[in-house]
């Protein structure tokens, strides 16, 4: 299912966006929904806080009697921070204004500037590429988990507590699970670096063997590496 979701308070760019997707549904082979909205209200809240299906926003900027787009789009990115956000608006000065307050905007629409030419392009962007969607599920004693694959950066078993540690792009969270077993549970994007270590090796700029430690994208240092596990992995390296 994806869902097309339009926060728009002109009726002429109803329309008009409204006429875009019909030319670009029919090419869609996943059931397709549209939801059109002049403001905020609760049913736009509880479809925000409905993460089980696809979601592509188009938010006008500037809405009358209502919160903002960029408020709106503020609100989804609290609780979703995989659904596209694209902003149209009459007044391009507010693009910084968005970009600076807002998590990842696939894009920014003038109105008056080849409107239905750029959101076409933008749709069939999106539909285009994967959503990465699997997750990690683990229920245990006192912890109920589900995060995205894309999320996790790394995983390493703590001497101390004896506990799994999952690093993500945003948290940690330690769980009573065997290393081995949480591999098992993974994809093919983790692979082993050490006997204690998991790495998402998306997250990898560099493998340095000679200090045994790994340099994410991010800077962030992993000080578990070790040459028992070096075969098989297609490394950038420092010897």
């Amino acid at each position: 299912m994806i869902n097309f979701i339009i926060v728009e308070d002109d009726k002429k760019y109803v329309d008009s966006i409204r006429r875009i997707l019909d030319k670009i549904k029919y090419k869609i082979s996943d059931e397709v929904k549209t939801y059109e909205f002049t403001g905020y209200n609760n049913e736009l809240k509880n479809l925000i806080n409905k993460n089980d299906e696809r979601k592509i926003y188009i938010l006008d900027i500037e809405l009358e009697n209502s919160k903002s787009g960029i408020e709106i789009a503020s609100m989804i990115r609290e609780v979703d921070w995989d659904s596209e956000i694209i902003f149209i608006t009459n007044h391009d000065k507010m693009f910084e204004t968005a970009h600076r307050n807002i998590y990842e905007v696939f894009d920014f629409i003038e109105k008056y500037h080849e409107l239905g030419k750029r959101l076409t392009n933008d749709i069939k962007k999106i539909l285009n590429r994967n959503m990465d969607k699997k997750m990690f599920k683990y229920n245990g004693r006192n912890i109920n988990l589900q995060l995205y694959l894309h999320s996790i950066k790394y995983i390493y078993r703590d001497k101390e507590d004896r506990k799994v540690v999952i690093v993500t792009d945003s948290s940690t969270f330690s769980i009573n699970i065997g290393i081995k077993e949480i591999l098992s549970m993974l994809d093919e994007r983790f692979k082993m670096v050490h006997r204690s270590c998991i790495v998402n090796v998306d997250y990898v700029e560099l493998y340095d063997w000679s200090k045994s430690r790994i340099i994410l994208k991010d800077g962030t240092i992993v000080n578990y590496l070790s040459k028992k596990y070096k075969k098989g992995l297609n490394t950038d390296e420092i010897n």
